[in-house]
């Protein structure tokens, strides 16, 4: 994993230490800043096939593309990257996949390790990630066999202005993974104008997908400038967020 600058005007010192995590039932972490899991006690494989794959329809969007951007606000135990690489190398012609993912507070590898466990069906992807897990401060770049990941370690609303700016290249945004903890939980994550700069970032047909239906986020996101629509949740959930730039 290697440093690429600008580092973070407001990286402060909480950025080197590991987040203080709740163990649940089944090794699922809870962050206990936020009082919420990381994944879905129901199935965190199969959530992030059903609402950030299937909602942004791959892979079948990936046939026929040289290159493709996935973004997403909370690396968290970088589930959702490692899901989405395994989906990738299972497509016979894949195109080169940049995912950029921010987040504030990294796991340590123990807690990694211990996390992405629950996951044996992602046991390859899970060493490579391992093997290379070492963020600081700023912006990383790790490269993996077909992906290039992009790991903003700092507070997502000041990091992506380096993008937006153009200070840090970075693809436009085929995808958006909207991934924060619960907005009731971590409100910051899906704020208007974070929104709107990754509006800003997307392609011209871009899309996203969330699990979450909550009424003011969806009035964020169109505030934003994404056409958004509503359809089935994952297990128990009735409904949860997909949109493209409108």
């Amino acid at each position: 994993m290697s440093r690429t600058t600008p580092k973070p005007p407001d990286a402060g010192s909480a950025l080197h230490s590991a987040p203080d995590l709740e163990w649940l039932e089944g090794d699922v972490p809870r962050a206990s800043a936020f009082q919420d899991t990381y994944f879905s006690r129901a199935g965190g494989l199969e959530e992030t096939r059903h609402v950030f794959l299937g909602g942004n329809g791959l892979p079948e969007r990936w046939h026929g593309r040289e290159t493709f951007a996935i973004a997403e606000f909370g690396f968290g135990t970088g589930l959702n990257f490692l899901t989405t690489l395994q989906a990738l190398r299972r497509v016979g012609t894949a195109p080169k996949l940049t995912f950029l993912s921010f987040e504030l507070l990294p796991l340590s590898k123990d807690q990694l390790e211990r996390a992405l466990g629950a996951f044996p069906d992602l046991e390859d992807e899970t060493q490579e990630l391992l093997q290379t897990w070492a963020p600081e401060p700023g912006w990383c770049r790790c490269a993996f066999k077909d992906a290039e990941l992009l790991l903003a370690v700092g507070d997502a609303r000041v990091m992506v202005d380096d993008l937006v700016s153009e200070k840090v290249a970075m693809p436009e945004i085929d995808a958006w993974f909207f991934d924060g903890f619960s907005p009731s939980k971590n409100p910051e994550l899906w704020g208007e104008d974070l929104l709107k700069a990754a509006f800003k970032l997307t392609a011209a047909d871009g899309t996203l997908a969330t699990y979450t239906s909550a009424g003011w986020v969806r009035r964020n996101l169109q505030a934003a400038g994404f056409a958004i629509d509503k359809c089935k949740g994952f297990a128990g959930k009735r409904e949860m967020v997909v949109g493209k730039k409108g």
